[in-house]
């Protein structure tokens, strides 16, 4: 009887434990979500695009990350989280996407610049 009575409570604190693990998930997206494919290409327009205004000798992460920041379509408060790291991801990204190495031709690219800066941060990395 012991046994049953113990088994019955153990399985109704499992019970409890889940429900509450349950209860502070996220349910529904959060209204600051930057990881969103929305927010991804917002970011990713305002990378080529802020790209795209830079001067060659100057076209490195710091400048691009600046750019963008100051950039009068960049929702701070939406993408309070963005930083160079995120930067850097997101640029990684892109040279994983159009398969971009320090000997790929540069105009088979969608965006010219983006080699330039592959080829800047291998340089700098060595």
């Amino acid at each position: 009887m012991i046994e049953i009575s113990m088994m019955l409570a153990f399985i109704l604190a499992l019970g409890l434990s889940f429900w509450k693990l349950y209860m502070f998930m996220p349910n529904k997206p959060l209204a600051d979500d930057d990881t969103t494919k929305e927010s991804i290409e917002e970011l990713t327009h305002l990378l080529y695009k802020n790209m795209s205004v830079i001067e060659v000798p100057l076209l490195d992460n710091k400048s691009l990350y600046e750019s963008i920041i100051s950039d009068n379509n960049f929702d701070k408060k939406h993408f309070w989280r963005f930083n160079e790291n995120r930067l850097h991801q997101l640029l990684e990204q892109q040279y994983l996407k159009y398969n971009i190495t320090d000997t790929s031709d540069e105009f088979s690219n969608p965006h010219p610049r983006i080699h330039q800066l592959k080829s800047l941060s291998l340089h700098h990395q060595k």
